[in-house]
């Protein structure tokens, strides 16, 4: 439940069209946060490592990180060729990247 009312939060938040400013400067950091730590692997949402596992919205649903919370536990602890981010990213900056992939996804990653 807490997953899906998170899901929508972020749905609302893209959808009206003018995020607070506290979501904006998340997602913006979020932003930033993945072209520095993260593009290198998933530029536009793809998977350079493994093709099939991708930042996309049907590949997030399908390995079931298709949520805040499963995204910011995937990036903090790793799984398999991903490596853990918990000692290069504070637990915001966690956040910030993860609503920054959701967003992403949500959009097919503009």
């Amino acid at each position: 439940m807490r997953q899906l009312i998170a899901l929508l939060i972020v749905i609302l938040i893209i959808l009206s069209g003018a995020p607070s400013s506290a979501a904006a400067a998340d997602l913006n950091q979020g932003a930033e946060l993945f072209q520095i730590h993260c593009a290198g692997c998933h530029a536009n949402g793809g998977n350079i490592i493994r093709r099939g596992k991708t930042l996309k919205q049907k590949a997030l649903k399908k390995y079931k990180v298709d949520s805040l919370e499963a995204i910011a536990a995937l990036v903090t602890n790793g799984k398999n060729n991903m490596p853990a981010f918990q000692e290069r990213l504070s637990e915001p900056q966690v956040q910030a990247v993860s609503a920054y992939v959701l967003e992403q996804a949500a959009q097919d990653w503009p």
